[in-house]
């Protein structure tokens, strides 16, 4: 069992062996090429966005407009593979991301591997 902690409100819970949790650091985006790790998009939004939060209201944009907002950070990606709900969880981590000031997306992995 692990216990999770919500960064919205901040309220902790229990995850049981049998509740399916991926870590944001083991997700990737779909391209023409090959996958590019979660943190690589997260950190071209942060970028463009200048660190800020993403201003785009989900729920008024379009599939083009959703579309169109990834192209501008990633280019490649794969516009088959990539649903538009997929896009819309993206921008939705990426605020969640921000406002709980959690804005440096290298992993812990990069800062290892240099102690070493």
């Amino acid at each position: 069992m692990l216990i999770v902690e919500s960064l919205i409100d901040k309220k902790r819970v229990p995850a049981y062996g049998n509740e399916k949790i991926i870590s944001l650091g083991d997700i990737a985006m779909y391209t023409d090429t090959d996958d590019v790790p979660l943190k690589d998009v997260l950190q071209a939004i942060k970028e463009k966005e200048g660190g800020n939060a993403i201003s785009m209201e989900l729920k008024k944009a379009t599939p083009d407009d959703l579309r169109d907002y990834l192209a501008e950070v990633l280019p490649t990606f794969d516009r088959e593979r990539v649903y538009v709900s997929d896009i819309k969880k993206l921008i939705s981590w990426y605020n969640i991301l921000i406002a709980a000031g959690l804005t440096d997306f290298e992993t812990e992995q990069a800062e290892s591997s240099t102690a070493e």
